[in-house]
């Protein structure tokens, strides 16, 4: 019947359903819409009105009335005979000859008004959206998205998300609002979505909750047309092609220079300098010598086989690379190289040219305008930066080169272990697709860590990021999140940001871990590559001071977290440990006790206890030079303090903090609990500490706020994966 009505308002040359046609279509999806009929006079309008019982609404219809509102072609509570025909007449005033007849409904009442409706967007395709509707709608914009298809688990989770839902709850004398009819008008657009492919937008506004709790369509429009076509998507990558490009066995710098400062100097320095050790080919025309290596006018010469070659020659040369890669069977090429796609026009077809050559000549490119890879477990850092962070479990991926870059120091000093590192650049041929595809299925990467400006196949990703999702963290950076940030992405990596609310509503559907800052990118990634993921939103605190137990303790309920009191058996427990004035309460102060053995206790006591999902310390660490500095202020003041006693202070504390990193990664170990801390002092404020032995490490940031707000995202991936588990039990 749907498809009926579509051909034949196609053929009368519309782009959109009348309202009562929309309305059928609805009806048959599941979708609650208010009872009407069609009227060709007043007269008929008035009998119909008699049959509803009065009052009733009259709305001007016409396969050109599609904004009635705005032309006053509706006309509400109608109480008789005679505002019926008044309210007629008027619409026929406003209407002109586009009125073709009137629709009579029912006059549904309700204070509580929602929006619901689907549309396509070019990056994601079909998206379903919820939200407070009415006049509200636009004023508040309360609304959530979802990518299609959706079953009622999922729809039911957009019910939730909206911040006025509790509007749907029982409401000054209201019943609560069905909510198995709002799941099912969101699971038939859904079903609309994937079953009519002439549809591109619906919009049901308003959806009115009655003082009964029944949930009404009362106002309809059906557009129809072509779903925009997106953009075209790249070919996938092989992942063992990219494995191929970060474990080179040789390599060609193709522009290397003798000229410190130039890119040609920087990779063939960092690669030698970082412990790189296979086969280096410099290649420049001018030929001669760098360092003491000889340098090969073209690849030609090069004697050996080359896996890669790294390129920084410019851009208008580039071309001509591509046969001799092939006649020498280099198969793959780093791209350092910019002005291509970046600079948009001309910049933009000759890198449409670049690929199309290069794929018929079997060559891969990754970037071009990119700032390198990084590879610490093969210690290959061909990267435009002196910078060898430590080998580890993050695979780090940046639309951005110096942000990545940036990270990546971060993450050497941190001590964040890498697994590899690449600054994607315009991604001509490889994608953000392809790098999650290949950490999918690397046994070493244990968290993917994505700084993104933009997608070139948003459904592609969804899908790829929702697959990873389900074996491994994935945390992604949106950059562009604001109209003035997605022109700066666009100038940047030459492709236009997506909408941030559909890009985000997509990452937690897929179950991405979405990061605020890029220091939350860090903090993340050293947590989900360090921890056990909690199995619930309890969290137990020590702190050795009532005021940081405060701020955690608002920092956590603000993120969702809870604090439960403590109970009878972790007291008596704690009260064998801690003198008899202790709070007897969670956050636990230690109440200034300085004995170094008596934080793990206390750590052992709440993690051990069945209602804590998690531990937070606060000032256990980083006590070393509070205690140097009362001894230094005891010295200033005349007493005197010997250099032994001194020494052995810093020791004896060095290693209880030592120890406790270690007894938090057995407790982690036997408990499967999470334990993470706050730094008193900054002095030695490295986030990971590696416990020889264990898979887990010691944690710890500089503030409250970055512990909570790790662990609360670590608790929002853990409640994804279980309703994903859920959701492949029940086979959905």
């Amino acid at each position: 019947m749907e498809k009926k009505l579509i051909e034949k308002a196609k053929k009368e040359g519309r782009k959109a359903l009348t309202e009562a046609e929309a309305k059928q279509v609805l009806r048959r999806y599941g979708i609650p819409v208010v009872e009407e009929s069609v009227a060709a006079d007043p007269e008929e309008a008035v009998r119909q009105a008699h049959q509803y019982g009065f009052p009733v609404v009259l709305k001007g219809l016409g396969t050109r009335l599609t904004h009635k509102t705005e032309r006053g072609l509706v006309r509400l509570n109608l109480r008789n005979k005679r505002d019926v025909l008044a309210a007629a007449k008027a619409i026929a005033r406003s209407a002109g000859e586009d009125l073709e007849g009137y629709l009579i409904q029912p006059m549904i009442r309700g204070r509580r008004e929602f929006v619901a409706g689907l549309f396509c967007d070019p990056q994601f395709g079909p998206i379903v959206m919820f939200g407070l509707g009415g006049i509200f709608t636009e004023a508040l914009g309360d609304v959530v998205f979802r990518l299609t298809p959706l079953d009622e688990a999922e729809a039911g989770r957009m019910i939730d998300e909206i911040r006025s839902s509790k509007l749907l709850d029982a409401f000054r004398g209201d019943s609560p609002a069905r909510r198995e009819d709002i799941v099912r008008t969101l699971v038939g657009l859904s079903r609309l979505a994937e079953e009519v492919a002439d549809i591109t937008e619906v919009d049901i506004n308003p959806l009115v909750i009655g003082a009964d709790g029944r949930v009404t369509a009362v106002d309809a429009l059906i557009i129809i047309g072509d779903r925009p076509a997106g953009k075209t998507a790249h070919h996938p990558v092989d992942p063992r092609e990219l494995e191929k490009i970060f474990y080179p066995r040789s390599i060609a710098l193709i522009g290397a220079s003798p000229q410190i400062g130039k890119w040609g100097n920087m990779l063939f320095s960092n690669v030698l300098a970082g412990g790189y050790r296979g086969e280096v080919y410099p290649v420049n025309p001018k030929g001669g010598e760098i360092a003491g290596r000889k340098v090969y006018r073209n690849v030609m010469e090069i004697p050996g086989e080359v896996d890669l070659g790294v390129v920084t020659i410019p851009a208008a040369h580039v071309p001509a690379l591509i046969p001799e890669f092939k006649a020498k069977g280099i198969r793959h090429m780093l791209l350092i190289t910019s002005g291509f796609g970046e600079l948009g026009g001309e910049g933009r077809q000759a890198e449409t040219d670049l690929v199309k050559a290069a794929a018929e000549a079997g060559v891969t490119i990754l970037g071009p305008n990119t700032m390198g890879i990084c590879n610490p477990h093969a210690k290959f850092f061909c990267i435009g930066t002196s910078c060898w962070p430590q080998p580890g479990p993050v695979g780090l991926v940046s639309q951005s080169g110096n942000m990545g870059i940036q990270l990546l120091d971060f993450a050497e000093a941190e001590g964040i272990g890498i697994r590899a590192f690449c600054g994607s650049g315009n991604e001509a041929m490889i994608t953000i697709e392809d790098y999650l595809r290949t950490f999918e299925v690397d046994d070493i990467t244990k968290t993917v860590v994505l700084y993104v400006e933009s997608t070139k196949d948003g459904r592609r990703f969804y899908s790829t990021a929702r697959q990873v999702s389900r074996k491994k963290p994935v945390v992604v950076l949106k950059g562009g999140r604001t109209a003035a940030g997605s022109r700066a992405a666009a100038s940047h990596t030459g492709a236009m940001a997506s909408n941030i609310r559909i890009f985000n509503a997509a990452c937690r559907q897929a179950g991405v871990v979405l990061a605020d800052q890029p220091m939350d990118l860090l903090d993340l990634s050293a947590a989900f590559s360090s921890l056990p993921l909690p199995r619930g939103k309890r969290v137990a605190i020590m702190t050795l001071g009532g005021g940081w137990g405060v701020v955690a303790t608002d920092v956590c309920v603000e993120m969702g977290l809870e604090v439960p009191h403590l109970t009878p058996d972790v007291i008596a427990r704690i009260d064998g440990i801690l003198p008899p004035y202790w709070s007897r309460e969670n956050p636990v102060d230690l109440v200034g006790e300085f004995e170094p053995s008596l934080p793990g206790k206390i750590l052992e006591a709440l993690i051990a206890w069945d209602e804590c999902d998690a531990v937070i310390h606060l000032g256990v660490v980083g006590r070393t030079r509070m205690v140097l500095k009362s001894l230094d202020a005891a010295r200033a003041s005349g007493q005197a303090i010997e250099q032994v006693f001194y020494d052995e202070g810093r020791k004896l504390y060095d290693g209880a903090e030592e120890e406790f990193f270690a007894f938090s990664a057995r407790m982690m170990e036997k408990y499967g609990k999470p334990v993470l801390g706050v730094f008193l002092d900054d002095e030695k404020s490295k986030t990971v500490r590696e416990v020889e032995g264990s898979p887990y490490k010691g944690i710890a940031f500089l503030t409250p706020e970055r512990a909570v707000k790790t662990l609360a995202r670590m608790v929002d991936y853990e409640e994804w994966l279980r309703k994903e588990n859920a959701r492949s039990v029940d086979g959905a």
